[in-house]
């Protein structure tokens, strides 16, 4: 908002309309880092939307593959979008995912995802020749994702159907709520920040936020006692 009333009064000044330079006391808003609360969904709202899945059809198998690597295993949305039939390391129980930067994570596969995924594989992905994507799209052209806006649409949906209105509708509130259960958990913030594939330690710190019960050994006691 801000940036836009600077513009309008540089447009107004550029026309003649305004003579002073207006622009010049719109001032910055702060920004603070790790202000804010990671937004998440609650355990029960996760298993709501796995369960809103259809998985009599093909449309239905393919979503709960995503649904269950995004809640499972915290991928984002564009490397959901990125993996490819040999990522997968069947005899192994691993999955290769492609991160930022092109950083190549190799990740323990659940047992539930596998298991999504090969349902998907067998009885829902499109018999495509020479197309190496996981996940393909269920309407013509038969192609593999062309961007995080189509697992973004897969989340949607989901919410959608389950009647959750969340205040975010993407996908990576998923990896939100793997690492806030992860925390209520016992986890340690070291721990989530390797599953998650963090580079720094201070992304997974916004973390320790949400840790209410460690935070509270924190607190001092409140001089005017407790009424």
């Amino acid at each position: 908002m801000t940036t836009a009333l600077r513009s309008f009064l540089r447009f107004g000044c550029h026309r003649g309309d305004i003579t002073l330079d207006l622009a010049a006391c719109v001032p910055a808003v702060a920004s603070w880092s790790l202000s804010t609360l990671p937004k998440s969904l609650p355990p029960t709202h996760v298993k709501q939307v796995l369960m809103s899945c259809n998985r009599k059809t093909a449309v239905g198998r393919r979503d709960y593959a995503i649904l269950m690597l995004l809640a499972r295993l915290g991928l984002r949305g564009g490397e959901v979008v990125g993996l490819t039939l040999e990522d997968i390391d069947w005899e192994n129980g691993l999955i290769t995912v492609q991160g930022k930067s092109g950083q190549s994570s190799q990740l323990p596969l659940p047992a539930d995802v596998g298991e999504a995924i090969v349902a998907y594989l067998r009885d829902g992905r499109p018999r495509v020749p020479n197309n190496r994507r996981l996940f393909l799209r269920a309407r013509a052209p038969i192609i593999g994702f062309k961007s995080t806006c189509g697992v973004g649409s897969v989340v949607k949906h989901a919410l959608a159907r389950s009647g959750i209105d969340a205040v975010r509708k993407g996908s990576h509130q998923f990896r939100h709520a793997l690492a806030t259960t992860m925390l209520k958990r016992g986890a340690s913030l070291s721990e989530i920040g390797d599953l998650l594939r963090h580079q720094h330690p201070d992304t997974t710190a916004i973390y320790a936020k949400v840790d209410l019960s460690s935070l509270r050994t924190l607190a001092l006691p409140w001089p005017g006692g407790v009424r």
